[in-house]
């Protein structure tokens, strides 16, 4: 299948799945994302892939969400709108639910819907100059995508707190302190590191590694569905806010915004 945002190699059993739009920092367009979520739904029906690594061409791993893509509901009804706005959690769930091991191979940014990507694997190798971050909370938006979940247990209430609440930039050795990380490398060796790990884990037996990891995360994300899914409507509820106009305004004019809760 040809791709038009995305390139997937192969190697002995390990599927390299490589977001491709490094003019626009792979930001997160609809056309990538659909494309990830079709890429992943693919893997059900394919029995030599043992591994899968996500990463991304150019300077980063992703900047997230793309914001330049202003889509117009075009008179959509409220129904149209809130399908449209689950693609973000398909995706993810997508990822979640590869039987394969997966591995994000993170190098520069990995911001917003990034980190959900990263977070919606089983592991996450970093370069040295490797950051993180939720930016949402700045542009006056809720963290959506089912996504909060699969920070929390990384990283504990308290560290997801901060950081989705304070969206800062957390860098590499900082993320692998806290677990986010479950290794970090110089740069130039991410590659070499990433495919190893890959290696490692598809040498495995593959029926009863497979089995592990669905039941392993059958156990941790017993309560995700209960708890988040109405992550969506509050984030069309802040679509109609002051705050989430002022935010989206301030990130393009570069500069600090003023939130009034409204």
């Amino acid at each position: 299948m040809s791709w038009e945002f995305i390139e997937v190699t192969r190697d002995n059993g390990v599927a390299i799945v490589t977001l491709n739009r490094p003019d626009a920092l792979n930001a997160l367009s609809t056309g990538l994302m659909q494309e990830i979520e079709q890429v992943s739904r693919g893997f059900l029906d394919d029995e030599a892939t043992r591994v899968v690594v996500f990463r991304g061409a150019g300077k980063h791993f992703s900047a997230g969400a793309d914001l330049k893509q202003r889509v117009s509901d075009g008179g959509s009804t409220l129904l149209v709108r809130r399908r449209q706005a689950g693609l973000g959690a398909r995706m993810i769930r997508a990822i979640a639910e590869i039987n394969q091991v997966t591995i994000c191979s993170i190098h520069g940014a990995a911001l917003g819907g990034a980190a959900c990507i990263a977070t919606a694997c089983d592991f996450r190798i970093g370069a040295d100059d490797c950051f993180v971050g939720y930016p949402e909370v700045n542009l006056g938006i809720n963290l959506m995508w089912r996504a909060l979940p699969l920070c929390v247990r990384l990283v504990g209430p308290a560290r997801a707190k901060r950081m989705i609440m304070l969206s800062n930039h957390e860098q590499a050795q900082t993320l692998l302190s806290w677990g986010f990380l479950d290794d970090v490398v110089p740069r130039e060796e991410l590659e070499g590191a990433s495919l190893a790990m890959a290696r490692e884990y598809a040498a495995q037996p593959p029926i009863a590694t497979q089995m592990i990891k669905q039941s392993i995360n059958a156990v941790s994300n017993a309560l995700d569905d209960a708890i988040m899914h109405m992550d969506t409507d509050q984030n069309i509820l802040t679509t109609m806010t002051e705050d989430r106009s002022e935010g989206i305004k301030a990130f393009f004019e570069k500069r600090e915004p003023t939130f009034k809760g409204n």
